[in-house]
């Protein structure tokens, strides 16, 4: 013990005797070789340049026996399992690509007198866990499995903790690493010892890939507007409130980057488009995240119908990048992509599946409809939340398949255009899939005296209550007030079109990071 401790005291940490009495045996004793390894003349941290020049993925792929390729690779990686005979060993080195066999002789690593590589480090101070180097050959074993011959053998990381194996046999997976809590709050085992896992996040970033090309291909911008807001719009939701200390102001995070896009549309863009992040301090499920992302997209001279083809190409186009197919599966349901969806007014569906039409009514009307149907109010609540409220309850369920929900009602949309032949009605569609919201979009409200007086509206949403209402934005109406063209905008979750498109239960499985409650340990909460 007091070994380690002199250890850790040279490498300039505050590791403490109660920290080290916390570890279990396999855990000092790998501290224990960390030190063995340092009084060997071995860097168990050496400087970080390597010089791998394959990955496992490249030798499987390309390796040819009659061409005798890959004849010097150097690869590196991390041990995750190994079976020493003797003076050989075999061991599982995976990279970023995947696993590949390796073939450790004694002798190769060690021609010399001195077997102190073989003997001392590799069989007795390595652990499944730790990154090595290997420069060697690629080659077939007697048993016919393509393997990495290996010439030299380097130290590059010591693991000093334990991963968690996951084993199978016979396509039955044992001691997997699955517990949310760990997977979740642990991500970088869970890509370790879950290879499947990292899958989701490439195609999450081939969706974005392949959404900005998608964007730029249409002549639009990408741009980025501010996380730090005076005054927070662009969507119903409540916000995190911060302050800046140099101008002592309170501020809050980006709700939405709408208004802002949209002023620049005002000053001359034709189309814009923004990945954000954004921030919402309300609830977490197993679809909502309050730091997500999203992509808006504005385009000057369209309206919402050419809006919804625009989508549908999108995401057909998506489906087709990531599966070759415009079908996907999800929650055990062959889900289309394939253009064009159904397009279903909002007042039709609630008439359709919860037998009522709201069409005409006002909020005494609304909330006692509410009551017979048995959905769930209370005072704050405004016209257009209790028609969505019924929306909600009685017809989300049933949009399984890709469905444009059209023609919302002005009290559910205060920044959307009225639509052009029911003015008590606006421009809108929402896409759902899987009964859930993927998409939002609007021909954009660019009157700038209905944009104040539905703002005014809002705020007496808030005086009732109404903690998600809007505020109102006086240097946006001055914006419109200079004149923006008619535009349509757009605004797609990244995490949940993720969920949909790789067919994962939860938005935490997309998330690299998702928000957790902080670590509990010895009945303390950690804020390390």
């Amino acid at each position: 013990m007091q070994d380690i401790i002199l250890l850790t005291d040279d490498i300039n940490t505050k590791t403490t005797m109660s920290n080290l009495e916390n570890l279990n045996e396999m855990e000092l004793q790998r501290r224990a070789s960390l030190q063995k390894l340092r009084e060997l003349g071995i860097d168990p941290y050496p400087a970080p340049l390597y010089p791998v020049n394959a990955s496992a993925a490249e030798i499987k792929q390309g390796y040819s026996e009659e061409k005798g390729n890959f004849s010097d690779v150097t690869i590196a990686g991390r041990i995750m399992s190994r079976r020493i005979m003797g003076a050989a060993a075999f061991i599982e080195l995976q990279d970023e690509s995947g696993r590949i066999q390796v073939y450790i002789k004694r002798d190769e690593i060690c021609p010399g007198e001195d077997k102190t590589m073989y003997n001392t480090v590799f069989k007795k101070l390595l652990d499944i866990g730790d990154i090595i180097g290997i420069r060697g050959f690629a080659f077939i074993t007697q048993t016919g499995e393509l393997s990495v011959h290996a010439k030299e053998l380097t130290v590059l990381s010591k693991s000093l903790r334990i991963l968690p194996i996951v084993k199978q046999k016979d396509g039955e997976v044992f001691d997997a690493f699955s517990d949310p809590e760990l997977k979740y709050r642990q991500r970088y085992v869970d890509l370790i010892v879950n290879p499947q896992v990292k899958d989701t996040f490439i195609k999450r970033s081939l969706i974005v890939s392949t959404m900005r090309e998608y964007f730029n291909e249409a002549g639009c911008l990408e741009v980025e507007t501010p996380i730090l807001q005076s005054i927070p719009g662009g969507a119903n939701a409540r916000p995190f409130i911060t302050h800046h200390n140099a101008l002592d102001i309170d501020l809050y995070l980006r709700i939405a980057n709408e208004l802002y896009l949209k002023r620049l549309i005002v000053g001359g863009f034709n189309g814009v488009y923004e990945f954000a992040k954004n921030f919402r301090n309300e609830g977490m499920d197993k679809t909502h995240n309050p730091e997500f992302t999203c992509v808006e997209i504005y385009v000057a001279y369209k309206d919402y119908i050419w809006m919804m083809e625009f989508v549908e190409k999108l995401l057909e186009k998506i489906a087709l990048r990531l599966h070759g197919t415009t079908e996907v599966e999800l929650d055990g349901k062959k889900i289309s992509f394939k253009a064009p969806f159904r397009r279903l007014p909002m007042l039709e569906a609630i008439k359709e599946y919860a037998g009522v039409d709201v069409k005409g009514m006002d909020e005494e009307e609304l909330r006692d409809t509410c009551k017979r149907l048995g959905v769930e109010t209370d005072k704050t609540m405004g016209k257009g939340k209790l028609i969505d409220a019924i929306f909600g309850e009685y017809c989300e369920k049933h949009l399984v398949q890709p469905t444009y929900i059209i023609d919302y009602p002005v009290e559910t949309s205060p920044l959307t255009k009225r639509h052009r032949k029911d003015p008590s009605l606006t421009e809108r569609f929402e896409l759902f899939v899987n009964g859930k919201e993927l998409a939002n979009a609007y021909s954009e409200l660019n009157d700038p005296i209905d944009q104040l007086e539905r703002f005014k509206e809002q705020l007496r949403l808030k005086d009732k209550g109404d903690d998600e209402a809007m505020f109102i934005d006086m240097d946006f109406i001055r914006a419109l007030e200079y004149g923006m063209p008619p535009t349509s905008g757009l605004g797609i979750g990244i995490d949940r079109l993720t969920m949909f498109m790789t067919g994962s239960p939860t938005i935490q499985d997309v998330l690299f990071f998702p928000q957790m409650r902080p670590e509990k340990r010895e009945g303390k909460e950690n804020k390390e």
